[in-house]
């Protein structure tokens, strides 16, 4: 049959990136506590077009996903690329990757079980010169104001944040590690089951231990400051204040 994407393409006009995207694909992601865990992730697969070409075939990129989705982690997303740039004869390939993961976390008093949530993203690019791959992970925590802690008589006014962590690693690292890494900068961890004596300790420990989000993004630099497997990183806060019709946002890259 005539394959019209491989035909001539006379405007002398390269495209950097072309391929598929959001496509919802069930995946297999290293788990340190049960080695795999299924999860269904949001993916884009791109590739450079050399101007002399009009088209790609967009059905090979999900050749090649179904190929690996049984084992998805940061050292089968060097083969990915690979193999994408072996089959459409590319010089840079491009994975982009978001799920949610699943963490069993015991409520601190009582000991209830619950799922967490956590979004997670990597991101993999491969060209001539080598490949890069970068982690990402969102984490929801609680923080206290310590300027209401101050200024009031009684309480202080608490909200819901959330951290945004991306890291390249000189090797492998557990996302739950980053997970535990980033909740222990807030002014206390949220859970997804928590009973009355529980929510006792957490109300407590928070006003025990109040955050600016400057604060916390700066212990969260902090931390991978000290971890000797992170080149590089960058980190935002962003608390949702209960008090004010705004969020709070700070942001640290290294």
């Amino acid at each position: 049959m005539k394959d019209v994407q491989s035909q001539p393409d006379l405007r002398q006009i390269p495209i950097h990136k072309v391929g598929i995207k959001d496509i919802r694909y069930p995946i297999t992601v290293l788990d340190q506590k049960n080695k795999l865990q299924n999860t269904v992730a949001s993916i884009n697969m791109y590739v450079d077009l050399p101007h002399h070409f009009k088209g790609t075939h967009m059905s090979r990129f999900v050749e090649i996903l179904n190929e690996h989705h049984s084992a998805i982690h940061i050292d089968e997303l060097g083969i990915i690329l690979q193999r994408m740039r072996d089959s459409f004869e590319a010089e840079c390939a491009h994975v982009e990757m978001s799920f949610p993961y699943f963490i069993e976390k015991n409520a601190p008093v009582s000991g209830k079980t619950g799922l967490m949530e956590y979004q997670c993203q990597f991101w993999a690019a491969s060209n001539a010169s080598g490949q890069e791959i970068i982690m990402g992970i969102e984490v929801p925590l609680m923080t206290l104001c310590p300027c209401s802690k101050e200024i009031s008589d009684f309480g202080a006014h608490n909200q819901r944040g959330v951290v945004k962590l991306k890291i390249k690693t000189r090797e492998m690292i557990w996302l739950e590690e980053l997970i535990r890494k980033v909740e222990s900068c807030g002014s206390a961890p949220v859970y997804s089951v928590l009973k009355r004596p529980d929510e006792k300790f957490v109300t407590e420990q928070s006003y025990h231990n109040p955050k600016f989000v400057e604060d916390v993004v700066r212990d969260v630099a902090l931390s991978m400051n000290n971890d000797p497997r992170i080149e590089w990183y960058q980190a935002s806060a962003e608390n949702f204040e209960s008090i004010h019709n705004h969020s709070a946002y700070a942001f640290v890259e290294k």
